[in-house]
């Protein structure tokens, strides 16, 4: 056993956070550590790792274990070191050992002292044992995993955003490969590309993991094992997320028939106590029974206790065909183009989600959407009837931090008063005083409530949401997911929740080459599209290299060729006997023919690879599998032609060899 918990019990005051709770997490395990917002999961964390004591039980660790632990309270470290040397504090004990060979290699220059070198051969082997001198390439490898290209890795930790300052503490925590990894909400600021390369990574990283995390997705593929933080207590089950629903769907079930009986069974008794009680001769029966019921283990009902976000989008107008309107726009950050002459258009009914890597635009093109961010050239249009509202991905930017909940709702151009106003901040987990709370106080997580307060008080019928399911549960998001679906309107989102955006989204927008590409279609949809490509791809590839080889191999024969056919034309004025003069003649004219034909053939082939090989042909069915029919047809002909080729080269061979 790595680190866990015997019996422990934890409270902030009054309140218990969990009762009596037994964990043991063994080597190898990857395990979900999941729960409503609020039950205390990042806590858990910190009892494992120390900074909190348990009030009663046994915090359990081995004192053999590191343990490495990834939390937002992190953002508070600063350098003016490069990321890359940041990541490489990971190595602290090879970085040590370097430092002690650059000493010791000054020392020898100067005294040559044969105990120094010794020492310098030493520190050598040890370095060469630690694999210090694939430290650098290790690095680099996970920070460019993490998403960063080859000419940040130099510049300064300081100059970066948040989310990108926590992937280089990702980055040194994976490298330094503990025992135990302890990550909550790693996804949080990673984007697509970056959460499936640490998928891949932790899949098969040798400690043990555990992860806190609202993606449905990264928690089916990278764990065996769901702990639950439910009414105090923690409920294991082993398998993945789906595994964890089904099994829990099943023990509530079973807790729910066996808490009726039970309370059949005490109505039952408590029925004879109340029939018996007042005869002499009942009454030691009775009492006995209520002894009984008294010593009885209560079985708790098994209504699921949680938090409920009734969220529901009232929608007053109606807008026009288009909402939005894109023409020929571009927009740059100095030398980084964003999208370039780009023309597009969002209309009434549509859900689009904005995927792609960290850097690409999409936020930027979500404000530009917007009209609260400028661009270079072109044109924006709103539609007719339009009423937006606009979701920030960074909460400050959307909130006075020096309001009270219930001011800042206020503000935000609603025509609720202020008895509706609370209550639907009830309706966001927001009851009694909590609305006179600054917004300055809250957490991140109340911060998304609130902002998506905003958003619904507005009665928009097109939203704007970048990265709305940052900092909710799993079980907010379902309530999101399921409000989403019934709204009126249109929607725009940017999100890295891939279960979220399978959910919600019937369009998929990618930015690619500075241009926004739309495919028409589900997420799902747009992955296995996505895979069909590059598979395609890589069969073109392989018949172009295929291709190039076969064009090689004909060339070469071409040139045999060329060396044999001026003996022939030599030897047609030998006298010869007349009718094989005619049979060379004839063969030689055929085989110049069938030399142009696959001369023809080839450039053909090569004119529909580059055809097939354009991403624009797929959007195209008829055209696509036109041009794919073609491709077939002149390679089945290319293949004939060349046989015939070789046939007509051996019979002139032939030929020349019996005159001669």
């Amino acid at each position: 056993m790595l680190a866990g918990f015997q019996d422990v019990t934890f409270e902030f005051g009054a309140r218990a956070i969990v009762e009596d709770a037994t964990w043991h997490i063994q080597p190898g395990e990857r395990i979900g550590l999941i729960g409503y917002n609020g039950t205390g999961k990042s806590t858990l964390l910190k009892l494992l790792v120390g900074e909190f004591q348990a009030s009663k039980g046994t915090v359990e660790r081995s004192r053999t274990t590191s343990i490495g632990y990834l939390h937002q309270d992190l953002l508070s470290f600063d350098s003016n070191d490069s990321i890359l040397q940041v990541a490489l504090g990971a190595f602290e004990k090879v970085l040590l050992l370097e430092k002690e060979i650059e000493a010791l290699g000054i020392e020898l220059e100067k005294t040559g002292d044969e105990k120094t070198l010794h020492d310098y051969s030493d520190k050598l082997h040890e370095l060469e044992t630690l694999g210090g001198y694939s430290i650098h390439h290790k690095t680099e490898e996970v920070l460019q995993g993490l998403g960063f290209p080859n000419e940040d890795l130099k510049r300064p930790y300081k100059e970066f955003s948040g989310g990108w300052r926590m992937r280089v503490l990702l980055a040194k925590m994976i490298l330094q490969q503990p025992d135990l990894l302890l990550l909550d909400e790693p996804t949080n600021h990673l984007d697509l590309p970056s959460i499936e390369w640490l998928e891949k990574y932790l899949l098969h990283y040798q400690g043990s993991v555990v992860i806190v995390s609202h993606d449905k997705y990264f928690l089916n593929r990278m764990v065996t094992k769901i702990v639950e933080v439910y009414q105090q207590q923690l409920h294991i089950y082993n398998g993945n997320y789906d595994y964890f629903e089904k099994e829990k769907a099943i023990r509530i079930e079973m807790q729910q028939k066996a808490y009726e009986n039970q309370q059949d069974y005490i109505r039952q008794n408590e029925r004879l106590v109340e029939r018996f009680r007042a005869k002499a001769s009942k009454a030691a029966m009775a009492q006995s029974i209520l002894k009984k019921l008294d010593k009885l283990e209560r079985i708790e009902d098994s209504e699921l206790e949680r938090p409920n976000m009734r969220i529901n989008f009232r929608v007053d107008k109606t807008p026009g065909r288009v909402l939005v309107e894109l023409k020929n726009v571009s927009k740059s950050f100095g030398d980084n183009v964003i999208i370039e002459n780009s023309t597009i258009e969002i209309d009434r009914g549509d859900k689009i989600a904005l995927i792609g890597a960290n850097g690409k635009g999409k936020s930027t093109l979500l404000r530009i959407i917007a009209g609260v961010e400028s661009f270079t050239n072109g044109d924006r249009r709103w539609g007719h009837n339009v009423e937006e509202s606009f979701y920030a991905q960074h909460q400050l930017e959307a909130l006075n931090i020096n309001n009270t909940i219930l001011d800042e709702m206020k503000d935000c151009g609603g025509q609720m008063n202020d008895l509706e106003l609370r209550g639907l901040l009830g309706c966001f987990l927001f009851s009694g005083d909590d609305a006179d709370k600054k917004i300055k106080i809250l957490s991140g997580g109340e911060k998304a409530r609130v902002a998506l307060a905003k958003v619904i008080v507005s009665k928009a019928n097109f939203l704007m949401l970048d990265e709305p399911t940052n900092h909710l549960d799993m079980h907010s998001c379902d309530l999101l997911i399921s409000a989403l679906d019934k709204y009126e309107g249109s929607i725009i989102l940017v999100s890295h929740d891939r279960y979220f955006v399978s959910k919600t989204a019937n369009k998929i927008w990618e930015i690619v080459d500075h241009q926004i590409k739309e495919f028409k279609g589900g997420y799902e949809e747009w992955v296995a599209w996505k895979e069909r490509m590059a598979r395609q791809e890589a069969g073109l590839k392989k018949v172009q290299v295929m291709g190039n080889k076969e064009q090689k191999s004909t060339k070469k024969k071409q040139e045999e060729v060329k060396t044999v056919l001026p003996v022939i034309k030599k030897t047609t004025n030998v006298p010869i006997v007349k009718e094989a003069k005619k049979e060379l003649q004839k063969i030689q004219k055929q085989f110049l023919k069938i030399e142009e034909k696959i001369n023809l053939l080839n450039q053909q082939k090569q004119e529909l690879e580059i055809e097939l090989g354009n991403p624009l042909i797929f959007s195209n069915k008829e055209k696509f599998l036109q041009t794919e029919v073609n491709y077939k047809n002149v390679t089945t002909a290319l293949n004939t032609a060349n046989s015939e080729y070789e046939k007509l080269f051996e019979e002139i061979v032939k030929l020349e060899s019996a005159e001669s």
